[in-house]
């Protein structure tokens, strides 16, 4: 058995490293990630590999140009390695498999699943095939992975990352953020791919919140008088597994042993009501808008003719037949900063925590361990979509352990917009206090 992360692999790769040790040896100068190998999903553009979303759909397609991030990649140092495997059209949490390469395993145990939509990129660096890479977060796809393979993953605030060459799940609530094994190595990569982009317009919200490094804020004291607010809504449900549960328990143990104060439990009032169908489908207006931005170079035109020529795993079918409900040309929801259901959720959140004194909400990244491949019937877990994703704010998995000797869990730690320096401060001191990566044994 392999893990079957990767899509595609970049033939100028070798190349690309000897250019850039000739620079080295030329100018005496390193970039910020001076031949760092990188793995990027494959819904993000790459001029030089195919771009498929997983979708056979979309099979062999060059895009014209980078996205805007890899693009910064690139002008930092870096080398794109490969394309990453993703869940088809980055629809399912729970699964990394696609029309283009079929289905991703978890490092950590081969008949288990990375989670997705972000598993072939999780996979990659957590069996140390790569050095850093990168997913994206619709709901959960980025924290998911690298909770379920041991690595930190940051989903940014929205806003903070460009979303220019991304293709869209749900535009109103997707980023871009990095998946690594430190909290440095995010702190890293965020300083290359976060900042101002004209073709993004949210982006403008970044301007003048971006500092000079983020690793300036690494601190090994960073949880000394912290708040950290037990959001016990998803330890409390009756399908939470107890390996989870208590390693939970002893992470906040660890935190307050580093001076952290606990708030337990925090609560939002009228969580249940003001998350009530708080999704909104936009899938089918944001990947026709993405076509049509490619003009004559769009592959297919629009996601009806994806349907109508059958290039779609029978997975995804009850997906592709619920976006096709939607409107094609009309967007019915608004981005999260201006939507008001989205407005009212974010001001309850920052009301409980302002009314609680805390600074950052807590739980674990998944309340259950990785499922075995094929299971659909097991408890999931999955604790991620709500909070991050619909008000807007930054939140960072880092691991807590392993349950049942060799499956790893995630804690998941939420802070306010824009307030990465100090959420990414708080997981570093959580990390090298404890030290929970380690390695899968099959690949060390």
């Amino acid at each position: 058995m392999h893990l079957n992360e990767k899509n595609y692999i970049n033939p100028r790769a070798r190349e690309r490293a000897r250019e850039l040790d000739n620079e080295f040896r030329r100018t005496g100068k390193l970039r910020p990630l001076h031949g760092i190998a990188v793995v990027v999903k494959d819904n993000i553009e790459t001029k030089d590999m195919p771009t498929t979303a997983g979708s056979e759909a979309l099979k062999g397609f060059i895009p014209p140009d980078d996205a805007f991030i890899v693009r910064k990649l690139r002008e930092a140092g870096a080398i794109i390695l490969a394309k990453s495997n993703m869940a088809e059209w980055a629809f399912s949490p729970y699964i990394t498999q696609s029309g283009t390469a079929g289905i991703t395993r978890n490092p950590y145990d081969l008949n288990r699943v990375p989670a997705g939509s972000s598993g072939g990129t999780a996979a990659a660096v957590a069996a140390n095939l790569v050095t850093v890479g990168l997913g994206t977060d619709t709901g959960n796809s980025v924290r998911g992975p690298s909770a379920h393979c041991c690595l930190v993953g940051l989903r940014p605030t929205l806003g903070l990352v460009s979303r220019d060459g991304i293709i869209p799940l749900y535009l109103r609530n997707d980023t871009a953020g990095p998946m690594c094994r430190t909290v440095e190595d995010v702190a890293r990569l965020l300083d290359v791919i976060a900042g101002y982009d004209p073709a993004d317009p949210l982006t403008a919200l970044s301007q003048g919140k971006k500092p000079l490094s983020y690793t300036q804020f690494l601190d090994k004291n960073g949880l000394k008088g912290a708040r950290i607010g037990v959001f016990r809504f998803y330890t409390d449900l009756p399908t939470a597994d107890p390996q989870v549960v208590a390693l939970f328990e002893k992470a906040l143990e660890e935190m307050k042993k580093q001076g952290a104060i606990i708030v337990d439990p925090f609560t939002i009032p009228k969580f249940g009501e003001l998350t009530k169908n708080i999704w909104c489908d936009t899938f089918r207006h944001d990947l026709n808008q993405y076509l049509r931005s490619l003009g004559d170079k769009a592959p297919i035109k629009n996601l009806l003719e994806v349907y109508n020529k059958g290039l779609f795993s029978l997975y995804i079918r009850h997906r592709l037949v619920k976006a096709l409900d939607q409107p094609a040309d009309k967007l019915l929801c608004q981005d999260v900063y201006h939507e008001p259901r989205n407005i009212a959720f974010r001001q309850a959140v920052l009301r409980a925590m302002e009314e609680q004194k805390v600074d950052f909400i807590v739980y674990p990244t998944w309340n259950n361990p990785p499922r075995k491949l094929g299971d659909l019937r097991s408890p999931a877990g999955d604790n991620s979509q709500l909070i991050p994703p619909h008000t807007g704010f930054p939140a960072i998995t880092v691991p807590m352990g392993f349950t049942y000797n060799h499956l790893p869990a995630g804690l998941q730690i939420v802070g306010r917009l824009f307030s990465e320096p100090e959420l990414l401060k708080v997981a570093y001191a959580f990390e090298q206090a404890t030290h929970h990566r380690r390695p899968p044994k099959k690949f060390k």
